[in-house]
């Protein structure tokens, strides 16, 4: 299964990602802040985390690495993490909200992983995977930069509901789906999922050896 890079699916795929840039990038810069880091480290974890998984994707496909590409993902990530640096010094904002601006860079990584990796020719079920990778790197690149254990690993259903939205989504393009249409229900079940998943504590078995 191959998407032709037609103009419309090019244009969803811009504004995905741009989308998934900024939102991961603020989730960097609010998760940071709990550390206290300075101003370069805070623009640092933020760009970190909204161009992580997609530069890996991008490395993995032999494809042009897409903020080399075009700068404009770059300002973007820049823009969205001195945006949340300076707010959070006039807004009282909630800590919880970190968890809301993942789950948002996750559903949207995810589904331009996806999409982005079947313009390519990739097999669909690792073309889902790609999209998984996408949308959890970043958040790896900035817990590890944290000095903490990456969210992926502990946290309610995070790379479960994103793989489950990426075979969604191609399950949407093998209907012949609007890819618009397709792309925003896909990414808000994997959204919703996540946070479900987080306010009823769901999540897989933990790996435990017998007593």
């Amino acid at each position: 299964m191959t998407l032709e890079p037609t103009p419309i699916l090019l244009d969803n795929l811009y504004w995905i990602t741009l989308l998934a840039v900024v939102v991961s990038s603020a989730s960097g810069v609010l998760k940071a802040g709990f550390k206290q880091f300075d101003l370069f480290g805070v623009v640092m974890i933020g760009i970190s985390t909204g161009l992580g998984g997609g530069s890996l994707r991008d490395m993995l496909l032999d494809r042009d690495v897409f903020w080399v590409f075009d700068q404009t993902f770059f300002i973007a990530s820049i823009a969205a993490a001195l945006a949340v640096f300076l707010a959070a010094r006039f807004i009282n904002i909630n800590p919880k909200f970190f968890l809301v601006a993942d789950a948002a860079g996750l559903a949207t990584f995810a589904i331009a992983g996806t999409l982005v990796s079947l313009m390519f020719g990739i097999p669909p079920l690792i073309a889902s995977f790609m999209g998984v990778m996408t949308g959890v790197m970043g958040g790896v690149f900035r817990d590890i930069l944290c000095n903490e254990t990456p969210v992926v690993f502990t946290s309610p259903l995070y790379a479960t509901v994103a793989w489950a939205g990426s075979l969604l989504f191609i399950g949407f393009m093998f209907l012949n789906m609007d890819i618009t249409w397709a792309a925003t229900i896909a990414g808000s079940m994997i959204f919703i999922a996540r946070l479900l998943a987080l306010y009823f504590k769901l999540s897989l078995p933990k790996f435990r050896f017998k007593a």
